[in-house]
């Protein structure tokens, strides 16, 4: 097939994305497909509009890649892609809408407000509000952001009016919620719609404290355990929570699902990645490989799953 690679873009995971993208475009490669990368840019957008390929494998993170408005420019212009569409994709960006509905359909959360932020917001009344409302420790991170990018956890009061500087940095809402303590778990879902099944639980020991920018993305930063060492009716309870959630919000194809698992046993959702990191030190890859399938076969199943799909 010929296939176009989206990679890079212009969010504050961009330099997540070249890696993703490098990944990506070498596994196509490698299965024998007539390969395009594009280093993708808004204002280049005469290089989707003049496109003539067979697919797009989508491998941008965050804004302007993640949350749905590449999605609706390649339907615009009639052309498949690898991965959730439109509104599944701007749902799963968005934690605060995507709360509500893993809260309608059970899936526990942590509490959480959300705050929208203008030039006219009092960050001063806010931070008493915010204080008001949450006991340390508690998180203030931007809504619609990834890869941890602008959140801090907050230990003292003092630190709330820099927090919400921080977070506003990255996007124009924050998200307010208690910090929850316990393992950090994430489960790949992987499959044809409503036919999805999830790979092994991993469970992530960052080096530093907080599962933070640098454990993600730095070699040796975290370790990954896969199976998670947790009991057999706990993992097959996230599984089917991380089901649940990429079905709720319209996932298609492939993501990858964050919990923390509480010291009473509770999973708590975190958030649904749409398009999980493809890097060399990336989850989904090492539950695959743990499952069997080398990082050629994941992205060619991906390819494949999306060619049934789009018939």
């Amino acid at each position: 097939m010929k296939i176009a690679v989206l990679y890079g873009g212009i969010s504050g995971e961009r330099e997540v994305s070249l890696s993703s993208g490098k990944g990506i475009i070498e596994a196509l490669k490698k299965n024998k497909h007539e390969v395009i990368g594009i280093d993708f840019h808004p204002d280049k957008m005469h290089e989707l509009i003049d496109l003539d390929v067979d697919l797009v494998f989508i491998g941008l993170h965050g804004k302007f890649g993640e949350d749905g408005r590449i999605q609706g420019l390649l339907d615009m212009l009639n052309i498949p892609y690898v991965g959730s569409g439109v509104l599944a994709s701007a749902l799963a960006m968005d934690k605060a809408k995507a709360k509500q509905i893993f809260d309608m359909h059970q899936i526990p959360t942590a509490k959480s407000s959300v705050f929208s932020i203008t030039e006219n917001t009092d960050k001063e009344e806010l931070a008493k509000t915010i204080n008001a409302t949450f006991t340390t420790p508690f998180v203030i991170k931007p809504n619609r952001e990834g890869s941890t990018l602008g959140l801090t956890i907050i230990e003292d009061e003092e630190q709330v009016k820099n927090a919400i500087d921080n977070a506003a940095a990255s996007d124009k809402s924050i998200l307010v919620e208690e910090f929850i303590k316990g393992k950090e778990l994430t489960v790949p879902v992987l499959g044809y719609t409503d036919k999805e099944k999830a790979l092994p639980v991993i469970e992530i020991i960052p080096k530093n404290d907080l599962y933070d920018y640098e454990s993600k993305y730095s070699p040796g930063g975290s370790e990954h355990i896969i199976p998670a060492q947790i009991d057999k009716k706990t993992t097959e309870k996230i599984q089917n929570y991380a089901i649940l959630a990429h079905q709720v919000l319209g996932c298609k194809t492939y993501s990858r699902v964050d919990f923390i698992l509480t010291e009473n046993n509770v999973p708590i959702i975190l958030e649904v990645n749409t398009l999980p990191g493809m890097t060399p030190t990336s989850l989904f890859p090492d539950a695959a490989k743990a499952n069997g399938m080398s990082y050629e076969a994941m992205i060619d199943t991906f390819v494949k799953l999306s060619v049934v799909e789009d018939q």
